[in-house]
């Protein structure tokens, strides 16, 4: 292996700068969201201690927020540095969507995220509350115009090729817009990025609760957070379904990869493994868990439906689909089958046990449980939020890794995408600077949010106290802004 190879440089580079940045982006779509229904509460209840968890929250919003911007921006320039091949091909058709983000999307998200920042007693209270909707509203519009340039590298839609130069260019910006996979991703996403929210709700809680803090608080907060878990978790699983039988339909190469399966199956054949022994490249494979017609569900909808193996894909794909690209994968269009068949389970794994302990969380923490909460079961719970991040991020691998080798499939493979003349050691030190770079900035991020975690929520005011909402926010030690 050449450890200076461009593209396995630019690869590693690209690989862990969107991991690192896609860490921000699901907490702040979830917990926009988590502080608009606060907000929401306390203006149509005006019991002020959902004042004071929208503030508590919104500072761990805002700070999530600032750092995501940081780390984003890296992102969009890496296509020119070390995938100028890539931009050039596509760059009609990627980059409009991209654009809709920036200045669109973007710029009105951070709007009304200056409006609610500054507007506190100073915007009448439905116009301010209003500001923090409409910041949802933004946030989750550059999240769906993020998720259809990347539904173009999966299928792409809405282009033609150009008679000069090979280049897609754009044909049709609303098939781009209304791609299959943009349409399931984003529910998908934004169901994950509730699971994720919703974890880092119940973290912060238990922490207080497990010190007998802020009681009166907070456990209306663990409730929130618990529901919202259970909640985001069935949303994950009807559209992670819808998004599964899209993915069959436009790359069915990525389903065979995630069961590792080589050879078409149908019905009972078609079984799912929960788990396996052995590398899972055909050759190893010792024990394995298996589930009839479970797979064969999955991708069709039908328990006798048929599922396409890896072996005959190839065939397909090199003969058929695209011979012209045959020769440069070795007849060999399949992922790497190891990353797609763990991502596949992890990003279920870490799901399903995320909501289980909030399942347990909801039982133990019931009005009628007559035992205490164990020590044991706060410190759990704690765990909430690394859980479910780490399912968003092993099913972004999934996603990603699963496309290969393909950089937009059935169009340009990965090798042709990377930029021609970089070298391999520039590609090493801008890897080595971002690395660096990041791992502070993830120190400073983590260390900021656990500050404000364990200052917790301000105290409930006293009889003789002013009301928080009439002091104005800059001489209240509520403040978080």
């Amino acid at each position: 292996m050449d450890f200076l190879d461009p593209l396995l440089l630019a690869r590693w580079q690209f690989g862990l700068t969107t991991l690192y940045h896609f860490i921000f982006v699901p907490l702040t779509l979830g917990m926009s969201l988590f502080v608009a229904i606060f907000q929401t509460v306390w203006h149509r209840t005006g019991d002020v201690k959902w004042l004071h968890l929208t503030r508590f929250f919104g500072k761990i919003f805002l700070i999530n927020f600032a750092m995501g911007i940081v780390t984003g921006i890296v992102q969009e320039f890496q296509f020119g540095m070390n995938w100028s091949s890539y931009s050039r091909f596509v760059g009609d058709v990627f980059g409009a969507p991209l654009a809709f983000e920036g200045l669109m999307a973007f710029f009105f998200e951070a709007t009304f995220i200056g409006l609610w920042i500054f507007g506190w007693n100073k915007l009448p209270r439905r116009i301010h509350l209003l500001t923090i909707w409409m910041t949802v509203v933004g946030t989750w519009l550059s999240a769906y115009f993020i998720l259809a340039a990347n539904a173009f590298m999966q299928n792409p839609k809405g282009y033609q090729m150009s008679a000069v130069g090979h280049r897609a260019e754009m044909a049709d910006f609303w098939q781009v817009l209304t791609n299959p996979v943009a349409l399931t991703q984003f529910p998908h996403t934004i169901s994950a990025a509730i699971m994720f929210s919703a974890g880092v709700v119940i973290a912060a809680s238990a922490w207080h609760l497990a010190r007998k803090q802020n009681i009166e608080m907070l456990r209306p907060a663990l409730k929130f957070g618990l529901w919202a878990m259970i909640i985001g978790f069935v949303a994950v699983f009807l559209s992670g379904d819808q998004l599964g039988l899209v993915m069959v339909q436009t790359q069915p190469m990525k389903m065979a990869a995630a069961e590792a399966m080589f050879n078409s199956a149908c019905g009972a054949n078609a079984s799912f493994s929960i788990f396996s022994i052995g590398t899972p490249d055909g050759t190893g494979e010792v024990w394995s868990l298996r589930v009839p017609y479970v797979l064969a569900f999955l991708s069709t909808h039908d328990f006798n439906g048929c599922v396409e193996g890896i072996n005959d894909l190839n065939q397909l794909y090199t003969t058929q689909m695209f011979p012209q690209f045959a020769d440069q994968v070795g007849g060999n269009f399949a992922p790497v089958l190891w990353v797609t068949y763990w991502a596949f389970r992890w990003m279920m794994g870490f799901g399903l046990l995320s909501t289980a302990i909030a399942a347990a969380g909801l039982w133990v923490t019931r009005k009628n449980a007559k035992r205490p909460v164990a020590g044991w079961m706060w410190r759990l719970a704690v765990w909430q939020a690394p859980l479910a991040l780490l399912g968003i991020l092993v099913g972004w691998i999934f996603t990603e890794m699963g496309r290969q080798p393909w950089i937009v499939f059935g169009l340009m493979l990965t090798q042709d995408g990377v930029s021609p003349n970089v070298p391999g050691w520039t590609v090493l030190i801008s890897l080595i600077a971002f690395t660096a770079i990041y791992a502070i900035l993830a120190v400073v991020e983590f260390g900021l949010i656990v500050k404000t975690v364990k200052e917790g929520p301000q105290p409930l005011p006293g009889p003789d106290d002013p009301d928080p909402s009439a002091v104005p926010v800059d001489q209240t030690p509520s403040t978080v802004y």
